[in-house]
């Protein structure tokens, strides 16, 4: 649950995990994150999780998108024992930079996020948000790429904001 909504403006600086990277990737819409928000920053620990693989059709969108907002944290990462590498670093990155949304989808590391009082946002959010201020015309042909790509969302979170937008139902496979 997040207690910042994102607005009719640019909402300040990000922090994005691997997950959502890839997954805003694989369909082709990381220039939403510059559209929605004011600075956009990736922990050290995410840039080499999101550039390990150089041979995906999406590393080099990947790579020119972020190859400038990586960021080392200053502290010691105290929380790799709660969940990843990656994960961790941007919660401390969060703090460390006083961030207003950390962008992540993994269920259990957003809880914890949640838990610090940080303000998540997932990729789901982030379409639905970019639906809302008419930058994306529909939302299903974009989760249904998603699926389509092994990317793990609900059908049925999916379908409920399918239906807010009107939009046809996204069948079980």
């Amino acid at each position: 649950m997040i207690s910042k909504s994102l607005n009719n403006h640019k909402n300040g600086l990000v922090i994005a995990d691997s997950g959502a990277i890839f997954s805003l990737a694989i369909i082709d819409q990381l220039e939403i994150l510059n559209l929605l928000f004011d600075h956009i920053r990736i922990p050290l620990a995410v840039w080499k999780e999101i550039t390990l693989d150089k041979t995906t059709d999406h590393y080099p969108r990947i790579y020119k998108f972020f190859n400038d907002k990586t960021q080392q944290i200053k502290g010691f990462n105290n929380l790799s024992f709660l969940m990843d590498y990656g994960e961790s670093e941007c919660v401390i990155l969060y703090k460390e930079l006083n961030a207003d949304f950390l962008l992540i989808d993994d269920r259990k590391a957003r809880k914890i996020a949640e838990n610090f009082g940080i303000n998540c946002i997932g990729t789901i959010g982030v379409l639905s948000v970019a639906k809302d201020k008419n930058i994306i015309s529909e939302l299903k042909p974009l989760f249904e790429a998603l699926l389509k790509n092994k990317r793990f969302y609900s059908i049925e979170l999916l379908n409920t904001i399918l239906a807010k937008y009107k939009e046809g139902k996204i069948k079980q496979a």
